[in-house]
């Protein structure tokens, strides 16, 4: 009885376990490239190492060595020698390799503001899985409303899958990455648009006018040239659908148009409701992951005579006044956990059912040295030289 309570609590776990909203690959090509950084980091370290004069005595073996000579003869390298690198060098490089390490992962956000609504999680869901040619890394990927910060959705979406090893870094990101995004802006109250008066672009408001000509001739005449208000209200957070044929948003949204007369009551031109879909197209451009929309359809309900009359419209109403205002905010992107100095180049996005991938080569932007300065607490920056050790190397 004891096992089979134990084996269905172990089921139940199971059953509720998270999957990750986005996965990373690193793969050897990508460990190569920090490998020769890093080399090139101690090289710069071991450069301002100063070895004060040696004298003493190892067993039968007598030393005296100053500063300005070293001869390193294969024949004299003994327990001396050996005493020495112990002393001296492998402290160095111990703690350069450990300041690298660390100054390198502090750079990664791991739950950060994405702008003043919202934020994301990036924390990891599992230790790093390591092999001969890859390092893995689930991390949870969900984004929250700065004024809810306990608030989680439940991803229900497929595990992403990361099989590629071409590129060095390939980064994975499910539906519910996404999704997790656009709630939280819903739940921010972010996806609602009101424009009035001279915010209405000129353009827009000459459409709209002319759109509903008909009913503001029949308006008296201190109401016609009123200012004009468009409010758009997203009614339910928008969800993502990724498949290989490409990404697409789904929206449902009012749209209400009005005359603002001064010190009167608003007049309603149009009340309708739209479905929309969107085309989205990612890409990484330095560590941000930025999205470029397109309408690509919808349809309008609305107790409007002629629904045919206002398709057009709005179409226009939205490809003018609307979708340019999206992707002003997606294009600024949302940062990947990728350590300062790093940035992807030469991406390639490849969809797939339920998830997408990017991958890309790496590039320093700044060097490890310029990175570990910039982030070493200012009490550390005045001494780092490090405590004498008889470690061995």
């Amino acid at each position: 009885m004891a096992l089979f309570g134990a084996l269905f609590l172990a089921l139940l776990a199971g059953a509720h376990a998270e999957f990750p909203g986005c996965k990373i690959r690193v793969t050897s090509k990508a460990l190569e490239l920090v490998k020769q950084e890093g080399l090139r980091f101690l090289e710069q370290e071991l450069e301002t190492i100063t070895i004060p004069d040696l004298r003493g005595k190892e067993g039968h073996f007598y030393y005296n060595i100053s500063e300005k000579v070293y001869d390193f003869l294969s024949t004299f390298i003994t327990s001396g020698m050996r005493f020495l690198l112990n002393q001296q060098i492998c402290p160095v490089l111990y703690h350069a390799g450990t300041v690298l390490l660390n100054s390198l992962l502090d750079t990664v956000p791991v739950r950060s503001s994405v702008d003043e609504l919202v934020g994301i999680d990036y924390s990891l869901m599992k230790d790093p899985v390591a092999s001969t040619s890859n390092l893995d890394m689930d991390f949870r990927g969900a984004f929250f409303p700065l004024t809810e910060r306990n608030w989680s959705l439940p991803n229900r979406a497929v595990e992403p899958q990361l099989q590629e090893e071409e590129r060095m870094v390939y980064v994975a990101f499910s539906e519910f990455f996404f999704d997790s995004a656009m709630e939280s802006y819903f739940r921010a109250g972010a996806l609602q648009l009101l424009l009035v008066g001279d915010k209405v672009p000129h353009d827009l408001d000459m459409l709209l006018r002319a759109t509903y000509f008909g009913s503001i001739v029949l308006l008296s005449p201190a109401v016609i040239d009123s200012p004009l208000k468009l409010e758009l209200r997203v009614l339910a957070p928008p969800r993502c659908t990724i498949k290989p044929s490409g990404t697409t948003i789904s929206v449902t949204a009012s749209v209400t148009i009005a005359l603002v007369p001064p010190d009167q009551p608003e007049v309603q031109l149009s009340s309708m409701t739209m479905d929309a879909r969107l085309s989205a197209k990612m890409a990484l451009r330095g560590k941000a992951l930025r999205t470029q929309l397109d309408l690509r359809r919808f349809r309008i309900y609305s107790n409007h005579s002629a629904l045919e009359s206002l398709a057009a419209p709005l179409k226009t109403m939205l490809q003018i006044g609307v979708m340019p205002m999206l992707n002003e905010r997606t294009w600024r992107g949302v940062q990947i956990p990728l350590p300062e100095g790093i940035n992807f180049v030469h991406e390639v996005v490849t969809n797939h059912a339920g998830f997408l991938t990017i991958g890309a080569d790496l590039h320093f932007a700044k060097g490890l040295r310029e990175v570990i300065e910039k982030n070493r607490p200012a009490d550390v920056r005045a001494s780092t030289a490090p405590t004498p050790s008889t470690a061995a190397v």
